[in-house]
C-alpha cells in the first residue's frame, strides 16, 4: 500500500512501517525474524525475573519480617500466576511485537495502548537499571572481599553492562536469547547448589531457623507492607509476550514457555527465602544488596561463595539482557504504529532488530544507574508493572466479552474466568496501598507522569494514529458492534 496517498497522515510525519518496515532504499520490506522456540520464551521470562531471587525481594523482609515476606512471596505468586494465565490466552491469539501494548491496541483502544506501552518501557528500563546497579555493587563487593578494596569503580561496570548488552541486542535476537537460555540455567543451578549445600534435611546444622526466624515484628500490617517488594520475585514474567512476533509457533510456545517459567520462579523464590532466612538475621537481610551472595559467604565455603557470585552475575546479566529486548520491542511497536515518532519503528536491514529503539534507551539507563538508589529504581519498575497488570485484568474481561470462546481460534484458554481477573485486580489494589505506605511520593509522581503523558498523546500524537491499519487480526466484528 502506498502510504503517501493516505489523507489522514500529516505532512510533517514521516511515513513507513506497519505491518513491516522498509529498508533504507525504500524498496523492500523487512520483518522481524521468527526464530524462537519455547525454550527461548522460558529463557526470556525467567531470565528477566530470576534476578529477583538474587536481590530486591529481601527488602520485603525489612518491611514486615521474614514471615511477612514469605506470605507476600506466595500472594505475589498468585498474582503473577493470574498474569501468566491471562497473558498466555491473549498473546497466543494476538501474536505481535509489543506484547501487552499490542493487546490493548486491539482490545481497548489507542489511549490505553499508549499508556500500556509506556508502562512496559518504564518497567523494563528501570529493571535493567536495577540490574546494572547490582552488577556494579556485586563486583565491588567481590573485589573488596578479595583484598582489592578501592581498586574497583562500580560505575564503570554499570556502564559496561548496559553498553555491552545493548550491542548484543543490536546484533540479533537469536544470539541474545540463546545466551539468556544458557546463563539463566546456570543462575538457577546456583540457587539449587546453595540449597543443597545448606543441608535442609538437617535443621540446625547450617540453617538456624529456630534462632533467626521471628514472627511478625510489625504485626499484620507488615504483611501488607511486604507486598511492595514481594512482587520483585516475579516482576517481568509477562515479558515473554514481547517476543511474540519472533516466535515460530506463538500458540504453542508462548503459553508453554510462560507457564513453565512461572513454575520455575515459584520454586526458586521459596528456596531463596528458606535459605536466606536461615543464614542471616532478618534485620540485616532486609537491607542487603546481594542476599544470596551474602548467604553463601556466611557458609564459609569459598567455592560456594564463588558459585553464588557467578550466579548473581549471570542473573543480573540475563535480566538486563531480556529487559533491553523487551523495552526495545515495545518502543519499536509504538513507533511502527505512530504512537511515537516512526523513526523508532525501523528494523535493521542486516540484523533484523529494532536497532534505533535499542540504542535510544542505552544512555537513559546509564544516567539512572549512576544516579538513582536501588530501592527507588525497583519501586519505579514495580509501579509501572502494577499499572499494566491492572489494565491486563480489564483487557481479558473485554476480550472474552467482545470475542467469546468459539468466535476466534485461541492457542490457550485460561480456566475459571473471570476469577483470575478479579483476583488480579484485588491483589493489584492491595499492592498499591502497600507502595503508598512506604513510597507515597514516588507513587504520586508516577501517576502524574502518566497523566501528563496521556494528555500529550491526545493533543499531539493521536492525529498520526491509523486505527484501522493497526487492527491486523483476522477476527470477526466484536460481539455487540
Amino acid at each position: 500500500m502506498n502510504e503517501m496517498k493516505a489523507p489522514v497522515v500529516e505532512l510533517s510525519e514521516p511515513t513507513t512501517l506497519h505491518p513491516s518496515v522498509r529498508d533504507t532504499t525504500g524498496s523492500k520490506k523487512i520483518a522481524l525474524l521468527r526464530v524462537l522456540g519455547p525454550g527461548h520464551v522460558w529463557a526470556l521470562g525467567v531470565g528477566i525475573v530470576l534476578v529477583g531471587e538474587f536481590m530486591g525481594w529481601n527488602f520485603a523482609v525489612g518491611k514486615g519480617g521474614p514471615v511477612a515476606a514469605l506470605t507476600a512471596c506466595w500472594l505475589a505468586g498468585i498474582l503473577y500466576t493470574c498474569v501468566a494465565m491471562i497473558d498466555s490466552e491473549i498473546t497466543s491469539t494476538v501474536a505481535a511485537a509489543g506484547g501487552q501494548y499490542a493487546q490493548a491496541k486491539h482490545i481497548i483502544g489507542p489511549l490505553a495502548a499508549f499508556n500500556v506501552g509506556l508502562y512496559l518501557v518504564m518497567a523494563y528500563t528501570m529493571l535493567e537499571v536495577s540490574n546494572a546497579i547490582v552488577t556494579g555493587d556485586l563486583i565491588e563487593a567481590f573485589a573488596t572481599n578479595a583484598g582489592l578494596e578501592g581498586a574497583i569503580d562500580k560505575r564503570a561496570f554499570m556502564v559496561l553492562t548496559v553498553v555491552a548488552l545493548a550491542f548484543l541486542n543490536y546484533r540479533g535476537v537469536l544470539a541474545t536469547l540463546t545466551l539468556n537460555l544458557v546463563i539463566t540455567a546456570a543462575a538457577f543451578a546456583a540457587i539449587v547448589v546453595l540449597f543443597v549445600a545448606a543441608q535442609p534435611w538437617s535443621p540446625g546444622v547450617v540453617l538456624k531457623h529456630g534462632d533467626l526466624l521471628g514472627g511478625l515484628p510489625y504485626g499484620s500490617l507488615g504483611i501488607l507492607a511486604a507486598m511492595h517488594f514481594g512482587l520483585w520475585f516475579y516482576l517481568g514474567i509477562e515479558g515473554t509476550t514481547q517476543a511474540a512476533e519472533e516466535v515460530r509457533s506463538p500458540a504453542r510456545a508462548l503459553p508453554l514457555g510462560t507457564m513453565a517459567g512461572m513454575m520455575t520462579l515459584l520454586i526458586a523464590a521459596t528456596i531463596t527465602w528458606y535459605v536466606c532466612t536461615g543464614l542471616m538475621p532478618w534485620e540485616y537481610l532486609g537491607q542487603a544488596v546481594t542476599p544470596l551472595y551474602d548467604a553463601a559467604r556466611l557458609t564459609g565455603n569459598r567455592w560456594l561463595e564463588t558459585a553464588l557470585f557467578l550466579g548473581t552475575l549471570f542473573a543480573t546479566i540475563a535480566s538486563a539482557n531480556g529487559c533491553i529486548n523487551d523495552a526495545s520491542r515495545a518502543w519499536f511497536a509504538m513507533g511502527r504504529d505512530r504512537y511515537m515518532p516512526v523513526w523508532f519503528g525501523a528494523v535493521h536491514p542486516t540484523y533484523r532488530t529494532p536497532y534505533r529503539a535499542i540504542v535510544f534507551f542505552a544512555p537513559i539507563a546509564i544516567v539512572f544507574a549512576i544516579s538513582t538508589p536501588l530501592d527507588q529504581t525497583i519501586t519505579l519498575s514495580i509501579l509501572s508493572g502494577l499499572l499494566g497488570y491492572t489494565l491486563m485484568a480489564l483487557s481479558i474481561i473485554l476480550f472474552r466479552r467482545k470475542w467469546p470462546l468459539g468466535s476466534i481460534p485461541r492457542g490457550y484458554v485460561h480456566p475459571l474466568h473471570p476469577l483470575p481477573a478479579l483476583i488480579l485486580l484485588t491483589l493489584c489494589t492491595t499492592t498499591y496501598v502497600a507502595v503508598f505506605l512506604g513510597y507515597g511520593t514516588q507513587l504520586m509522581a508516577m501517576m502524574a507522569f502518566y497523566i501528563f503523558a496521556s494528555v500529550w498523546f491526545v493533543l499531539h500524537r493521536y492525529k498520526y494514529v491509523r486505527r484501522g491499519d493497526q487492527f491486523t487480526m483476522p477476527w470477526p466484528k466484536p460481539q455487540g458492534y
